[in-house]
């Protein structure tokens, strides 16, 4: 992933493509919307695997009916343990992004959709029932949500910044990347305004794009969830790296997106922390 030229002015040119992956991303999120969660929350993994997976399973299966027939050729990603081909398309989507919030009955959690192809992201829809918002991208063609352009903050005085951190689902497998998390805090903190993990990586990404945040990070490898959503940022004008400062890219073992002025400030503190 590089960094794409911003199209803050380009009017969202709705292809067939993103318009079937925006419809199956709503009829995802309204299953999800009208599904009764139980309290209180599960006790023990078992539990909490029985209850997500009663979601996720019909909820996938939803996405495949829907997008299968737009590209019969693409493969489907594993969510959690995302292989991407090589070669050719592959639909990355995660239809509870966010199930940890969905299942205490909190309302930070999204649907996510990315294509990706010669494992790259070329089309991403993210879509919040709750606050009913749509985040769409396409390379080429800009970021968007609700169908009007994006427009990252204009901060540069990072004291003001609300920015965002989080973590793979499966950071406890990298040992160096908990280890890393926690020294970036202590790098960032005495610098930022605030430090926030406001729910699903990718939403928080994607408003980083909007201005909503002034930036984020995150340590460790974690596909899944930042295949869409660095093509959000990527399409808003945003640098997209890692944490050395290499435009990011499937397999990278961090992640960074800011306003060219943030992301020097903040890329800067984390080499302290990696």
């Amino acid at each position: 992933m590089t960094t794409t030229e911003a199209h803050p002015h380009v009017p969202q040119a709705v292809t067939p493509l993103l318009a079937s992956m925006t419809a199956a991303a709503h009829a995802v999120g309204a299953f999800l919307a009208q599904a009764p969660v139980t309290m209180p929350a599960a006790t023990d993994w078992a539990e909490f695997k029985r209850r997500f997976d009663a979601l996720d399973r019909p909820a996938t299966e939803l996405f495949r009916e829907r997008l299968s027939a737009v590209r019969p050729q693409a493969v489907w990603a594993d969510e959690l343990d995302t292989r991407l081909p090589a070669t050719g398309e592959a639909w990355v989507v995660d239809a509870l992004d966010g199930a940890v919030q969905f299942l205490q009955d909190l309302p930070h959690w999204s649907v996510s959709v990315a294509l990706v192809r010669d494992g790259r992201p070329v089309a991403a829809v993210l879509h919040a029932p709750v606050r009913g918002e749509t985040y769409t991208a396409e390379a080429g063609r800009g970021a968007h949500r609700d169908g009007r352009p994006l427009e990252p903050s204009r901060k540069t005085d990072l004291s003001l910044c609300v920015l965002g951190a989080g973590q793979p689902p499966t950071v406890a497998r990298e040992p160096a990347a908990v280890r890393a998390a926690g020294r970036s805090l202590s790098a960032v903190l005495p610098h930022a305004g605030a430090v926030r993990n406001l729910g699903p990586t990718s939403w928080q990404i994607a408003d980083v794009a909007a201005g909503r945040l002034d930036g984020f990070w995150q340590y460790g490898t974690d596909d899944g969830n930042l295949l869409g959503a660095a093509l959000v940022a990527a399409e808003a004008g945003l640098p997209v790296t890692d944490l050395a400062g290499r435009p990011w890219q499937a397999g990278a073992t961090g992640f960074l997106t800011a306003p060219a002025p943030l992301h020097a400030r903040l890329l800067d503190l984390l080499g302290t922390a990696g």
